[in-house]
C-alpha cells in the first residue's frame, strides 16, 4: 500500500515538474522573440523580424500543451493549497507568455514596415526602451523558476518606470508628427512598437502577481510592495 501511495505522489510530482519545464520552454521562447524583436527593429533586420514571426506559432502550441497538462492535473490530481494555485498560475503564466509573443511578433511587424521608411532618431529611444522591458521580463521568469516573492515584487513595482519612458517616446513622436508630416507613418509604426513594449511590462507584471499568489494565496497589491 505504501508502495503505491509513493508511486502517486511521485506521478503527481512528476506531473508538476513536467508543467513547469513546460512553462520554462515557453518562457525562454517568448523572451528570445522579445530580444529579436527589438534586435531587429535596432538593426532594420527583415530576416529576423521574419523569424520573430514564424515563431509565433511554436508559442500558440506550448501554450496550449500547458493547459491540456494543467487541466488534466485539475481533473485526476485534485491538486489542494499551494499546489492548486500553482498548477492554476501554471494557466495565467502561459497566456500571459503567450500574449508576449503575439505583441514580439508585433513588433517585428512593424520593424519590417519601418524598413522602407528612413531612420528616425526616436528609434533608439524605443529601442532602449525594449532593452529595459526584455530585463524585466528576464528577471520575472527568473523570480517565477526560483519562486522568488521578493524579487517579484520589486519587479512589479519597477513596471512603473517602463510607462514612464512609454509616455515620454508618446509625446516625443506626437511631437515629430506635428513637426513632419511626412513622418507621420513611421511615426505611427514606431509607436505601436512601443506600445506593445508598454503591455509586454503588463504582462511581466501579471507574472509577478501570481508569482506573489501562488506563494501567499493573496493578491498583491500597492500595500503589499512598501
Amino acid at each position: 500500500m505504501n508502495s503505491l501511495a509513493d508511486h502517486i505522489v511521485s506521478g503527481y510530482d512528476s506531473d508538476l515538474n513536467d508543467l513547469t519545464t513546460s512553462l520554462s520552454n515557453l518562457g525562454s521562447l517568448a523572451e528570445g522573440m522579445v530580444s529579436d524583436a527589438i534586435r531587429a527593429l535596432d538593426r532594420r533586420d527583415d530576416a529576423l523580424a521574419g523569424a520573430v514571426i514564424r515563431r509565433d506559432d511554436q508559442a500558440n502550441k506550448l501554450q496550449t500543451k500547458i493547459d491540456n497538462d494543467a487541466m488534466r492535473i485539475l481533473a485526476l490530481r485534485n491538486p489542494m493549497a499551494t499546489d492548486l494555485r500553482r498548477t492554476i498560475g501554471a494557466i495565467r503564466v502561459a497566456s500571459d507568455l503567450e500574449r508576449i509573443g503575439d505583441l514580439a511578433e508585433g513588433i517585428a511587424k512593424r520593424a519590417i514596415n519601418l524598413n522602407d521608411q528612413s531612420p528616425m532618431d526616436v528609434t533608439r529611444g524605443v529601442e532602449r526602451m525594449g532593452r529595459q522591458v526584455k530585463a524585466q521580463l528576464s528577471a520575472a521568469l527568473d523570480a517565477f523558476l526560483r519562486d522568488d516573492t521578493k524579487a517579484a515584487v520589486q519587479i512589479w513595482m519597477a513596471d512603473r518606470d517602463i510607462d514612464e519612458v512609454y509616455n515620454a517616446i508618446l509625446r516625443e513622436l506626437l511631437t515629430c508628427m506635428v513637426a513632419d508630416p511626412d513622418r507621420i507613418n513611421a511615426s505611427t509604426a514606431l509607436l505601436f512598437a512601443a506600445k506593445n513594449m508598454e503591455r509586454i511590462g503588463d504582462h511581466t507584471s501579471n507574472i509577478c502577481e501570481v508569482i506573489y499568489f501562488t506563494r501567499h494565496g493573496i493578491h498583491l497589491v500597492e500595500d503589499d510592495a512598501v
